[in-house]
């Protein structure tokens, strides 16, 4: 039950600190997209 325990708050803090890689990439793709759009006029 330990096992399971630290390898679930290992992932957790994984999925913690790649969250802010994903929404950089997130951020940057909706930009480009935002000056797409913008540029399309």
């Amino acid at each position: 039950m330990e096992h399971i325990h630290r390898g679930s708050r290992s992932l957790s803090l994984l999925f913690r600190l790649n969250v802010d890689r994903v929404l950089y990439v997130a951020t940057i793709a909706a930009a480009l997209m935002a000056g797409a759009f913008l540029g399309s006029f």
